[in-house]
């Protein structure tokens, strides 16, 4: 029966095939930490959920592992055209949707609610709040990931990043890098 065949040797397939580990960051306002590079050495993908600042952080980050990236509300020009407000994706059966600003669970901005009443993911990424947050919102039923942030600016004291991996369609093996107190 091919059928069977088939279905089998893709099961095999997926379970030799190492499942993808993402590096996520925001609020990176033009500066990357050289850290970063080694913190994200061993990713798959990169998600930077906005307020890049300069291209070249993300040219840099380009060079590890592709770059998933929205612009954020100090994203100006260039960075406006080229990075959208929102990204929507599916990644190993996981629904993701990434957006600057978004607010938290029980405080999500409008346009936000909106969308995530309507049409929740299953994991909803942002940035802009300069918080370190990962919580399963009950109320939308999506996991809420900020990863603070990873730059000089704000008023943060740690900045921070996340490391996890997508298995078995939910995010597993979060870890919370932190980089070091802001003004370092």
């Amino acid at each position: 029966m091919p059928g069977i065949a088939h279905a089998m040797e893709q099961a095999l397939i997926h379970q030799l095939r190492p499942m993808p580990r993402i590096g996520l960051l925001s609020d990176t306002h033009g500066w990357l930490d050289p850290r970063i590079l080694e913190h994200f050495a061993e990713v798959d993908e990169i998600w930077h959920a906005g307020d890049i600042g300069d291209r070249a952080v993300i040219t840099a980050l380009e060079r590890i592992a592709p770059v998933r990236a929205v612009r954020g509300n100090i994203d100006g020009g260039a960075l406006r055209q080229e990075f959208p407000e929102d990204q929507r994706w599916t990644m190993e059966g996981v629904d993701v949707w990434m957006t600057h600003i978004g607010g938290r669970p029980g405080r999500y901005e409008q346009r936000v609610s909106g969308i995530l009443s309507s049409d929740p993911p299953d994991l909803f990424v942002c940035g802009h709040s300069h918080i370190c947050l990962v919580k399963h919102d009950a109320a939308s039923g999506v996991l809420h990931m900020n990863p603070g942030a990873a730059g000089r600016h704000g008023f943060q004291h740690v900045r921070t990043a996340l490391r996890f991996s997508i298995e078995n369609g939910r995010p597993m093996g979060l870890e919370v890098i932190e980089l070091g107190p802001r003004a370092s």
